[in-house]
């Protein structure tokens, strides 16, 4: 050892320089070999191409595939490097003969490099193709040779070879050539995609093509030698057709692409999308497209969710609309007025707190809240409604009367739970209109809202009737990328599971689109929980659906905000959403949360639980908050003669001869349009003239409502048309006295509705009964 050391003392200048050049040999290879920009390209679940976006150098160049076909291989290595797996990086035997050619012809006639020594000058972008050059690029491959494995230098090389025009690398090469994976390629593409990088100006339309299948047809020819072929395919191989103009590649899911780009640039990344689905939404959405635009209407987006995975099947942004139709905006992420698509929450709120039972009745009435007169939408009114009626139906106003009663506050709660992200405001800025369309939201939050109410009852099912405690969490477009639930619980995470069913039984009562009105009367039919919404001005049009596995979401109308006659969810979004949902296997409804809900008696007409008064009652399971829910209001006890002709009391006849029967009664305003649709509603009998004492007469007035402006249009003549008051009486029969701002104007009986003609300004209106009860109210008449 000691004679070891003082050799190298002795020689120490020596050896440090020996010890400089190993060093700076090791560290002579960078270590990322290629930094050139790539495009970024997505697949599908199943690893098919379904779009990519060019490089910003303006190259097709994929990112980094480790994976190369077999043939592929085989071809290259036959055809550029024989000796691929047995020299060290260089071949002393290529590089001499290229030597001998080259000075023989005094230029460059033959290369002797070998694939490593291509890949490092690929890498080494520019530099001149001289000798010292090439000295340079001998002593970096042997580099690195030393540093790697030889499959990995060839991923390197089939990644970067220039393959003709801007494309660069065998994937992209292979759909730009052949429209089709790489892995797919028969002998003769794989010989011809071989031998481009040799001379890429080769594959050009029209040109070359001579000379391009000589040097494919004698690459197969050498594999035929060899015995890698076979005579038949290497005759089926040249037989076989160059490409010719390249093919565009695949924009499956364009919108998708570009969502993708801009927080994964220059990546290669497989999606959750499936690429069969993906393509028949595809179609649904153009041929609905096409339709569609004859009325202007331009822009659609549907998305598809996978309810148990939370992965997106479907994910189509937009229609193939124009440029001058903004056909490269994204609508799924994009907020938009959110119509009546909000309701099922408010309703699945209310039934969560325990303010309502499924069939409660809630005023459908003409109303108004300070300046606010929400309408339904086919302008009528039911008077009293089942609150599931009212969501099935999509009324306006009880949807409005329920937002009051829950409290705006309380409902913004629960929408702030549902990681809305586009509602930004507090309650106070959206108002009661929040219910109707006054807020705005985005497709995707929309989406997976659903289907973490669909996961919720789902879990709970499955789980001993557990929660998990991050349901309401964000889709996956990522394949590698597992949802996480969170843990389980026992206590709910925002709406208990009975309170979702029945939210989700009352949306599967919703009427389908015109032609699809018998669907619930196939054995077949799939059961469906969905919704519309249509915005203020026609300007938005939404349905969103879910089954036990599948949730699926439709936006329609114009990227740029203009409203169009017809632009309705139900007649524009609904469709396609039900074509969407025939492409989906049939699931099976989802099973009653039995432990969330309890068997309760109801009163069958209110809706309520069954007070002592109410005589037709039926057992029904209910969400277990609801059991806190008040008795039937509606049903009083009565007093009646014998023939049920006139209300009595003790004042006039023996207590022995009174008849103490149960009647159904609502308020005024709400009786006077209920009896419209429902003609076996009774109103209370009068009370018999020798009876002292009476039952509390209350009225309304119909219109107009206190403070509210009124307008009053001129008729084809010019004239201006007459104001119609109009009052609901506890007892029609009664007669009222009219009175505007203190002077008398008419009486009416039965039918209590006056025409007058008032003056512009304000004025009171006074109503008095001949029991001497009035009702007042105050309006203003403008031009």
């Amino acid at each position: 050892m000691n004679k070891i050391i003082g050799y190298i003392k002795k020689r120490k200048v020596r050896f440090s320089f020996l010890a400089i050049l190993l060093v700076a040999y090791y560290f002579c290879l960078p270590k990322q070999l290629f930094k050139t920009p790539t495009s970024t390209v997505i697949t599908s679940s199943n690893n098919t191409l379904i779009g990519a976006k060019i490089a910003s150098d303006g190259q097709w160049r994929f990112p980094h595939n480790d994976s190369i076909p077999e043939k592929f291989k085989t071809c290259i290595i036959q055809f550029e490097d024989e000796y691929f797996y047995k020299h060290p990086g260089f071949n002393p035997i290529s590089i001499f003969k290229a030597l001998r050619d080259n000075l023989k012809s005094g230029s460059i006639k033959r290369g002797g490099s070998t694939i490593t020594q291509q890949v490092i000058r690929l890498s080494r972008q520019g530099k001149p193709r001289t000798y010292f050059e090439k000295l340079k690029e001998l002593i970096l491959a042997t580099r690195l040779e030393l540093r790697t494995s030889k499959e990995k230098i060839l991923s390197y090389y089939a990644s970067n070879a220039p393959f003709g025009g801007n494309v660069v690398g065998l994937d992209a090469a292979s759909w730009r050539y052949f429209n089709q994976s790489p892995y797919n390629l028969s002998w003769a593409e794989s010989a011809t995609l071989a031998v481009l990088p040799n001379a890429p100006s080769l594959i050009y339309p029209g040109k070359n093509e001579i000379h391009l299948r000589n040097k494919r047809n004698t690459l197969l020819q050498k594999l035929l030698q060899n015995n890698i072929i076979d005579s038949l395919t290497y005759n089926l191989s040249i037989a076989e057709d160059l490409p010719q103009k390249p093919y565009p590649l695949p924009q499956i899911a364009p919108h998708l692409l570009q969502k993708l780009s801009k927080t994964h640039t220059g990546e290669a990344l497989k999606t959750t999308i499936d690429v069969s689905l993906q393509k028949q939404v595809n179609t649904i959405v153009k041929q609905h497209y096409s339709v569609l635009s004859q009325n202007e209407i331009h822009n659609a987006a549907v998305l598809v969710l996978n309810v148990k995975t939370r992965q997106v099947l479907a994910y189509v942004g937009n229609t193939p609309t124009t440029k001058t139709h903004q056909k490269d905006v994204d609508i799924i992420d994009k907020p938009r007025s959110t119509g009546s698509i909000l309701k099922p929450f408010l309703y699945a709120a209310m039934l969560d707190a325990g303010d309502i039972l499924p069939n409660t009745l809630v005023a459908d009435i003409p109303s108004q809240f300070g300046s606010y007169n929400p309408e339904n939408f086919n302008k009528t009114y039911a008077g009293a409604i089942p609150a599931s009626k009212a969501l099935s139906q999509s009324l306006n106003v009880p949807s409005v009367r329920m937002l009051q009663e829950f409290g705006l506050d309380r409902f913004h709660h629960y929408l702030k739970a549902l990681k809305l992200k586009d509602l930004k405001y507090n309650a106070n800025h959206y108002g009661l209109s929040l219910i109707l369309g006054g807020a705005e939201s985005n497709l995707w939050d929309l989406c997976k809202s659903y289907a973490a109410m669909a996961s919720t009852l789902n879990h709970f099912s499955e789980t001993s009737s557990e929660y998990y405690s991050n349901e309401f969490c964000e889709p996956t477009l990522f394949a590698s990328k597992t949802v996480d639930f969170g843990d389980l619980q026992s206590e709910k995470t925002l709406f208990d599971a009975a309170s979702i069913y029945l939210t989700f039984e009352s949306l599967k009562q919703v009427n389908r689109p015109e032609g699809d009105e018998n669907w619930e009367f196939f054995d077949d039919s799939k059961q469906i929980a969905w919704k519309t919404g249509t915005s203020f001005g026609f300007r938005d049009a939404w349905a969103i659906g879910s089954t036990k596995d599948y949730v699926v979401g439709v936006w329609v109308g114009n990227a740029d905000g203009e409203g169009r006659p017809g632009l309705v969810g139900v007649q524009t979004a609904a469709p396609i959403l039900f074509e969407v949902f025939n492409l989906l296997p049939k699931s099976q409804w989802f099973a009653k949360p039995f432990d969330e809900m309890q068997a309760i008696t109801i009163c069958k007409q209110s809706g309520y639980r069954a007070s002592p008064n109410c005589n037709d009652t039926e057992n029904t399971y209910v969400q277990l908050s609801g059991l806190k829910t008040k008795p039937c209001p509606y049903h009083i006890l009565v007093h009646l003669d014998s023939t049920k002709t006139y209300q009595i009391n003790a004042s006039c006849e023996d207590v022995s001869n009174i008849k103490h029967t149960s009647w159904f009664v609502l308020p005024p305003l709400m009786a006077h349009y209920y009896k419209t649709n429902n003609p076996f509603y009774k109103t209370l009998p009068p009370f018999r003239n020798d009876c002292l004492g009476n039952t509390t007469i209350s009225m309304q007035f119909i219109y107009p409502k206190d403070n509210n402006t009124i307008y009053l249009p001129k008729n084809f003549d010019g004239d201006t048309n007459q104001l119609i008051l109009k009052v609901a009486h506890s007892k029609p029969e009664s007669t009222l006295f009219w009175y505007i701002d203190n002077h008398f104007i008419g009486s009416t009986k039965d039918i209590h509705e006056l025409a007058i003609l008032p003056k512009q300004g304000k004025h009171t209106l006074t109503v008095v009964d001949a029991f001497g009860n009035d009702a007042k109210c105050v309006f203003k008449v403008s031009k």
